[in-house]
């Protein structure tokens, strides 16, 4: 199935979400690792502060193994939405971001 999903990310948390993104931790994880890291690749944050992102999960509760393994450690108030689709995602790159912030210095 499909989810849009929304959240709020934790701003302090947000470099080593990046370093987990990046170093290989999350996207080795079975069975979910790559399709969050490619969610988070697609993520957009809106000029509220949201985050908003499309995904494939098979759980019978949405994102439940994404949350308790990463996401509930990184982002807050997470609604997942069963759609019929991707769709496309307004405003910056989550990904950039998530980038900038861990840049050193």
């Amino acid at each position: 199935m499909i989810y849009r999903v929304t959240a709020r990310y934790i701003a302090d948390k947000a470099p080593d979400f990046y370093r987990k993104l990046t170093d290989g931790t999350i996207k080795n994880q079975r069975p979910d690792g790559q399709e969050i890291l490619k969610s988070m690749e697609r993520a957009k944050i809106s000029h509220t502060g949201t985050v908003e992102w499309y995904e494939t999960c098979y759980c019978p509760t949405p994102l439940a193994h994404e949350r308790s393994t990463v996401y509930d450690s990184y982002l807050t108030e997470i609604n997942a939405v069963e759609v019929d689709d991707y769709g496309t995602s307004e405003g910056r790159s989550f990904w950039s971001y998530l980038q900038k912030v861990s840049a050193p210095g």
